[in-house]
């Protein structure tokens, strides 16, 4: 089973309580970006893995984006970024690397994107890469432009993935103040505006060799792409949960009218703790199986639509309100159809 107590400094409620339950709506409704959450999480070790085994990391990641997934998508998706950033640092062979970025990432004092998701869709032949970097005595020179990379800010970081003459492909982290680095805020999404999006233009960007993360960049992303995917599967555990309960509450009031609608939140809840079970048994392995992360991230991606639509039924009227909670769940899920890898992508993967 998965870990239930997350042992800190500060329990995960009362941040959750303190600094994010407060401005969920200030987030959806005006692209506020939560990140004193984010920065408590870190400054009370809930980034670190100490020496815990691998699999207690990943079991204590996953419940901490699931638990604020719970309450809020799109604070859970910057929470998962920075996971990937952090997860890419750790799995890099660079020592200089891990010794410059890991101490700040894991303590909340650096917060970071990942801008993979134009060279995971070219890796699948999709889109082409849209960075190109250029080697140059002691780094390289970077030039493109990335349209979207998330949880980030001037004083973030993000990793990214640009072809090169002489590697093929190179993966390195990039601070977002940096010389040549001009950032544009995105929003106007259907949600997710409060997830501090960006475009990202790199103008002779200068990348030293201790920011690299990988020299052979796909092959880099094949080691660790399971735990990628696999953190993103309690962003739809979290919503899903939080219709489960409100749909439970809702009924409770008026049984008589509820009792008749088709999808009951027993329904959903069976299925919920079915894919739960399966993400738990790939935990106790490290998620090392691609092929069953890929198929339980596309079930979660169902389930979570499943449980979203069935929640705005029993919401009723309430539930239309633009501002209620249901809509910003219904919302919120078809973000996660979009994430890269996206449904499609997934898909293609599932039959390539």
């Amino acid at each position: 089973m998965l870990i239930e107590n997350l042992d800190e400094k500060v329990s995960l409620i009362d941040i959750i309580q303190t600094e994010l339950v407060p401005y969920v709506k200030k987030i959806d409704q005006e692209a506020h970006y939560a990140k004193n959450y984010l920065m408590k999480l870190g400054e009370e070790g809930y980034f670190s893995s100490g020496n815990m085994p691998k699999e207690n990391v990943i079991q204590k990641r996953i419940i901490l984006i699931e638990e604020t997934a719970k309450v809020c998508m799109t604070t859970a998706f910057c929470l998962w970024c920075q996971f990937a950033a952090i997860t890419y640092i750790e799995n890099s062979d660079n020592e200089k690397l891990r010794q410059k970025f890991l101490p700040k990432l894991t303590v909340g004092e650096l917060l970071a994107g990942t801008g993979l998701s134009n060279p995971l869709k070219s890796f699948s032949n999709i889109e082409k890469l849209h960075l190109k970097a250029e080697k140059v005595p002691n780094g390289f020179i970077v030039n493109g432009a990335l349209p979207a990379v998330s949880n980030i800010c001037d004083d973030h970081a993000f990793a990214f993935i640009a072809s090169s003459e002489q590697y093929g492909t190179i993966m390195g982290i990039v601070p977002c103040n940096v010389d040549g680095m001009k950032l544009k805020q995105r929003t106007g999404y259907l949600a997710l505006n409060g997830s501090a999006t960006y475009s990202c233009s790199f103008q002779n960007v200068f990348l030293p060799d201790e920011n690299i993360i990988s020299l052979n960049a796909q092959e880099f992303v094949q080691s660790i792409r399971t735990l990628f995917v696999s953190y993103q599967i309690p962003l739809g555990f979290g919503v899903t949960a939080s219709c489960i309960e409100s749909m439970k509450k809702i009924a409770d009031k008026n049984k008589k009218v509820h009792q008749y609608l088709r999808i009951q939140p027993t329904d959903i809840e069976v299925q919920y703790e079915h894919l739960r079970k399966r993400l738990c048994k790939q935990i106790r392995s490290k998620c090392n199986d691609w092929n069953e992360i890929v198929q339980l991230r596309l079930a979660v991606v169902d389930l979570t639509l499943l449980a979203v639509q069935a929640n705005m039924i029993h919401s009723g009227g309430a539930g239309y309100l633009q501002s209620s909670s249901a809509s910003r769940k219904l919302r919120e899920a078809y973000f996660l159809v979009n994430l890269t890898p996206t449904v499609k992508h997934l898909e293609l993967l599932k039959h390539s």
